[in-house]
Parts: C-alpha cells; sequence; structure tokens
C-alpha cells in the first residue's frame, strides 16, 4: 500500500493541473456581483462580513503509512495557506474564516469507521488546527477517498449563506474509487450543498487520471493537482523575517488570558509559536503575519479579544476569571490596563502588516527570478483566488 497524507501532499507538490479545463467558465450556483471595494491596502479592518459570510475550507489527510516527511512538509504550508485566505474580502469586509481537519486511510483509526477521523470541526481556532495537525500520526490503512468526502459532507457545520464560499481538498495516492461509499455519489452530495471538490493525486498526472483523482475533481467542479510529495519545501528567506518575529513576541505580550481555558489557550498560542519555528524560520513569520490580521481571534480566551468583541465584557467576568495579575485591580485600573493593552497591540499589528507587505513583495521579486515552486501552499492558494474571483471576493495584499 503507497503512503501518502493528504494534506502535506497538497502542501508539497511538483506539477499541478486543473481538474477540469473549463473551470473559471462554471458558475457556481451562487453567483454573488464581483464588483467589490477593497479597502486600504495596509489598514487594519475591523469590521467583519456578516455571519453568513464564510470561507469553509476542510483539509482531509491521507496518514497512511510511513508519511512523516510529507505531514512535515505539509505543517510548513499551514501559515501560508491561512495568509492567502486572509487576503480575501467581501464587500470591503472581511469573511469568517474556518478550518477543518479530517485524516483517513490510519489502521489506528476504527475499521467501522472506514479508517475516518474528523481531527478537528470547522473552526476559527487556527492555534487548534495548527496543534491537532502536528499531532498527526501515520499508519498503515485503507484509503477510502469517498467515505471521507461524505463524512465531511455531512457531518461539518457548513455555512447556508449565499456568499459563503465552501472548499474541500482531498490528498492521497491509492485509488480514488475504493471503498464502500460511491465517490460519485458522496461528490453530487457535496455539490448539493455548494461544496466544491479538488483533489490532490501523490504521484504522476497520469497516474493520477487512471485512478480517478481527476474524474473527482471534475465531478466536484473543482481543480485536480498532482504532485511529488517528496519534494522538499523551498523557503526564500527576507530581510524582513527577524523583524516580524520581534514583533511577534511582542504581540504575545499583550495577550491576557482569562476564564477557565485561559492558562491553556495561552500556553497552546506559545507552543504553536515554537511548532512553527520548529519547521523553519521562515515558516515562523508565515505564522506571525497569521497573528497580526482580523482573522487570528481569541475572544474565548483573550481579555482584549473580548472586550473588543464585547464592550460591556468587563462586568460580565468574574473576578476570580480574571488574569492573576488583575483581580487586586478596582474595575477602573483593569479597564485602563485593558485599554492599554489594545492600544500596543493596534500598534504592532499596524507595524507588522506593513512588514508583511514588504516581505511578500520580496517573495514575489525573488520568485520571478526563477521557477516557482509548485507545492501545496502554492497549488492551494491558486485555487482558492480561482474560486473567490467566482464567488465575488477580491483579495488585497
Amino acid at each position: 500500500m503507497k503512503t501518502k497524507i493528504i494534506f502535506a501532499s497538497l502542501l508539497l507538490g511538483t506539477t499541478f493541473c486543473f481538474g477540469s479545463c473549463d473551470f473559471f467558465k462554471k458558475e457556481p450556483k451562487e453567483n454573488p456581483n464581483p464588483e467589490n471595494n477593497p479597502g486600504p491596502e495596509l489598514a487594519l479592518n475591523t469590521t467583519t462580513a456578516d455571519d453568513n459570510t464564510k470561507i469553509q475550507v476542510a483539509l482531509l489527510l491521507d496518514t497512511s503509512n510511513s508519511m512523516d516527511g510529507l505531514i512535515d512538509q505539509a505543517k510548513s504550508r499551514l501559515w501560508n495557506i491561512v495568509n492567502t485566505l486572509t487576503t480575501l474580502k467581501y464587500e470591503g469586509k472581511n469573511p469568517k474564516i474556518e478550518i477543518a481537519l479530517y485524516e483517513y486511510g490510519n489502521d489506528g483509526l476504527s475499521a467501522t469507521s472506514n479508517y475516518i477521523r474528523q481531527v478537528a470541526p470547522l473552526t476559527t481556532d487556527l492555534d487548534l488546527i495548527s496543534e491537532k495537525l502536528f499531532s498527526l500520526r501515520t499508519n498503515g490503512g485503507s484509503e477510502y477517498c469517498g467515505a471521507v468526502i461524505q463524512d465531511a459532507t455531512k457531518q461539518l457545520s457548513w455555512g447556508k449563506g449565499k456568499t459563503n464560499m465552501k472548499l474541500l481538498y482531498i490528498a492521497g495516492n491509492e485509488p480514488f474509487n475504493q471503498g464502500s461509499i460511491n465517490y460519485k455519489e458522496a461528490i453530487s452530495d457535496a455539490l448539493k450543498n455548494d461544496i466544491y471538490v479538488n483533489t490532490i493525486f501523490c504521484g504522476s498526472a497520469i497516474e493520477g487520471i487512471d485512478t480517478f483523482w481527476k474524474d473527482g475533481a471534475d465531478k466536484g467542479q473543482g481543480k485536480y493537482f498532482n504532485i511529488n510529495s517528496d519534494e522538499k519545501v523551498r523557503y526564500i528567506v527576507t530581510p524582513y523575517d527577524e523583524r516580524i518575529s520581534k514583533c511577534n513576541e511582542r504581540l504575545n505580550s499583550t495577550y491576557m488570558g482569562y476564564g477557565a481555558q485561559g492558562y491553556e489557550k495561552k500556553a497552546m498560542q506559545a507552543a504553536q509559536d515554537k511548532n512553527a519555528e520548529s519547521v523553519s524560520s521562515s515558516n515562523y513569520a508565515e505564522r506571525a503575519v497569521s497573528k497580526s490580521k482580523a482573522v487570528y481571534k481569541n475572544e474565548s480566551w483573550d481579555l482584549v479579544d473580548r472586550v473588543k468583541e464585547d464592550k460591556s465584557a468587563l462586568q460580565k467576568i468574574k473576578k476570580e476569571e480574571l488574569p492573576k495579575e488583575l483581580q487586586n485591580k478596582s474595575p477602573q485600573e483593569i479597564k485602563a490596563i485593558v485599554d492599554q493593552k489594545t492600544q500596543e497591540r493596534e500598534a504592532i499589528q499596524k507595524e507588522m502588516a506593513q512588514l508583511a507587505k514588504q516581505r511578500q513583495d520580496y517573495i514575489d521579486t525573488e520568485n520571478k527570478k526563477g521557477k516557482k515552486q509548485d507545492d501545496l501552499g502554492n497549488a492551494i492558494a491558486s485555487s482558492i483566488l480561482g474560486f473567490a474571483k467566482i464567488k465575488g471576493y477580491t483579495a488585497e495584499k
């Protein structure tokens, strides 16, 4: 049995091609007005699209056999994909971004569940997605693409709004038609919910076509990619990475954990910083850029984000739920401290936004000097931007 992990495959690739040659000619059932007016490039956009405007991405990862190297490469592109998603606006506003993770084809999973596990539901908690991705382990198994597509379609809380963009990415290297669940029926059900299915085959383009991976993308009105899952991800180190990393350290100091999850979630934030840094300094900078954007929200455990979300939050939170350093402060003192942290964070985020733009400009210039690597990050980014254009979203650098 071949061994490939989906998301990793996604992220690392060699050559990719469209699953459907007329992809950009196909109009989804929902066809919002593509004429939008994006805001200033470096402005901190604090407005968010309404709850019906979401970008939802489900990543279905094959974790069969010894794919540790491939998983590591997948980890290296998570924040690159997040940053692509954060460039998208709908009518000048930030849509809510949710990501889900599944693993399939792993002998450590239950045979009765078709060797499938929902690793994380659709969530805005990006640190959780990072933590779960870094926790994946490989083990030989049977890969049932139709079954995992069916599970993701039925189990995840997909949005109903007409402006939503719902994308599913599945990667692997075994024949796409294995298992008792017909992949064509599973994909048909996904399309009925306006979920577009993209496939990533780990191997040659011809083999992926012969084993129905391209047919899966064609049926799902998505894209078909083939990648070399053994290729190492190439990083472009920029003069701005270190400055962005220093900003990230200052940014972390503005987080104030509260409630039952406060301490644990703040520790998770630091752990995911270390995970990103363990991959490369460039990957660490990518994560830091993600943390500087509106999509990185932690109102469930961070006092600054909570107050930004609800101005009366400080009146609702019990004294014992506050950070220890605030529990002996007066209400006026607490408000002053939170206001100060908010101002500090906004200033750091603005500085990071400027550095992030300079960093991306540098990377774009370097990419023009040689052949751009067709890894998962670039492959998924291209398809996301293609779908976004059809759905009426605009992309801002």
